[in-house]
């Protein structure tokens, strides 16, 4: 998935184009979720490359976790949650972008 499908595109006065920043939707529990605890050196789109089988849904494990975003390395020795329904956190983060 392509984060930046829904994104717009949008000028500046100057002609400078950018992209705004997606929106990442809060995820709800759900009893199938797995709980890892973090070693050195893993990372969010490690992470998602395990259990998802796509690094791209990176942003899941970390939206779903109190995470800096502006990283992707975990901290280790932290309990995570790993959302088990990745769809169901897809849809969610269209839902909230694809309107902007």
């Amino acid at each position: 998935m392509n984060r930046y499908t829904n994104a717009k595109v949008l000028k500046t006065e100057e002609g400078k184009r950018y992209i705004t920043a997606p929106i990442y939707p809060f995820i709800p529990e759900n009893d199938n979720d797995l709980y890892i605890i973090t070693t050195g050196g893993d990372r969010y789109d490690t992470l998602a490359q395990q259990f998802y089988r796509d690094h791209r849904l990176w942003w899941i494990i970390a939206s779903a976790n109190i995470s800096k975003k502006s990283s992707m390395f975990c901290e280790p020795g932290v309990q995570l949650r790993i959302p088990a329904d990745k769809n169901a956190a897809i849809e969610l983060y269209r839902e909230l972008n694809q309107s902007r």
